[in-house]
């Protein structure tokens, strides 16, 4: 991304020209000009990656087993719509000349599409005591500073939240009509060890930590530290547990919180993927996939699936760095719970995983 883009270049593309002011403005915000030189190609026949691609300037020919079927020039009719958007791709796409081109996530895209079709919103204070917010769906008449200011504040973080690309357009539109906004302080308790969960969480600005209660660490163990964008809180909902670390500001900043049952219903579920143990042990066979067992370390060594890894369930965002993103990952624990809240936080950060059905109480003969 060479430059930023601007609200005039977006609103010349199909179907951009047709979002309100502080639609185009957000997405402007997170979009950027490229620039190719002549004889590269963008894209090849095949692709699946999820990118839209359109022409500013410059020419590009489309091609077809090698032959050219069509050229695009920038500022034509042909380019103001996605270069050859079905996927997989049915053409590939080599720049005739040095071009200019934007390049949006098609997901993002697809969730500004929702956000901009199903009206804008504000936040109204509804406690006085709790300081907590409800967001309320306004008509499109709010436009300008005031609404392009409420999107930055919050709206704009959670269209990037990656959980929120794998709901329906129609729970999008719920998850927004009843998330709460609450601003923190440092040195603020968001969640304490222990404690039912209730809320589902998304920094929206400012710090905070993630620090497990230790026996042997007076100051606790250091599981993340998050920013804007980052979520917390889904495993006790999920798993029906108490929380199982501390998060704790270091700045003040500003969350927004959906509560459990909408959090498992407009979320949790439609993210649900579930496999069956004869598929589920045939692609981890073929290499395709691994397992990864969450139970804390004496369940797995008591017994435990061949081959399988072992990250607890409260360590498993500090084992990122140690997983492969192109495998797909099966995950296992006795009954399920856990599996279907580290199948939520890898899903969320762009992994590939699915949840073992029955859990491992539902195989025995399996373990070693």
């Amino acid at each position: 991304m060479d430059e930023i883009a601007d609200d005039k270049i977006l609103r010349t593309f199909v179907p951009l020209d047709g979002f309100k002011r502080e639609t185009v403005a957000s997405l402007a915000r997170k979009t950027g000009l490229s620039r190719l030189t002549a004889d590269n190609f963008l894209f090849r026949t095949g692709d699946s990656d999820k990118k839209t691609f359109y022409l500013v300037a410059g020419e590009v020919e489309l091609l077809q087993q090698g032959t050219v079927v069509a050229t695009i020039r920038g500022g034509s009719i042909e380019a103001r719509s996605p270069l050859a958007p079905l996927m997989p791709r049915r053409f590939s796409a080599r720049a005739a000349s040095d071009i200019v081109y934007l390049e949006i996530d098609s997901d993002m895209l697809d969730i500004f599409l929702t956000w901009d079709r199903t009206g804008t919103y504000e936040v109204s204070e509804i406690s006085p005591k709790t300081g907590a917010y409800r967001v309320a769906e306004i008509m499109p008449k709010v436009t300008g500073h005031a609404a392009e200011s409420a999107a930055d504040d919050w709206m704009t973080v959670l269209l990037q939240v990656n959980a929120f690309h794998h709901v329906p357009s129609a729970n999008l539109q719920q998850i927004f009509a009843f998330v709460e906004h609450c601003k923190a302080s440092a040195g603020e308790w968001i969640v304490r060890q222990g404690a039912p969960g209730d809320y589902f969480y998304v920094m929206i600005s400012g710090r905070s930590v993630v620090v497990r209660d230790s026996p042997t660490n007076p100051n606790g163990i250091l599981l993340a530290e998050l920013s804007a964008g980052d979520s917390f809180g889904e495993e006790s909902l999920i798993a029906d547990t108490p929380r199982n670390a501390n998060v704790r500001m270091l700045t003040d900043g500003a969350l927004v919180r959906l509560s459990k049952q909408h959090f498992l219903d407009l979320l949790a579920v439609p993210m649900r993927r579930m496999v069956d143990f004869a598929s589920a042990s045939k692609i981890v066979s073929s290499g395709r996939a691994a397992w990864i067992d969450v139970r804390m370390p004496d369940e797995f060594r008591a017994a435990h699936l061949p081959g399988a890894m072992n990250i607890p369930l409260y360590a498993l965002r500090l084992k990122f760095g140690n997983l492969e993103p192109a495998l797909e990952y099966i995950v296992v624990c006795d009954n399920g719970r856990r599996s279907e809240a580290a199948t939520f936080i890898l899903t969320e950060n762009g992994m590939t995983a699915s949840t073992l059905e029955g859990g491992l109480n539902a195989h025995p003969t399996a373990l070693a």
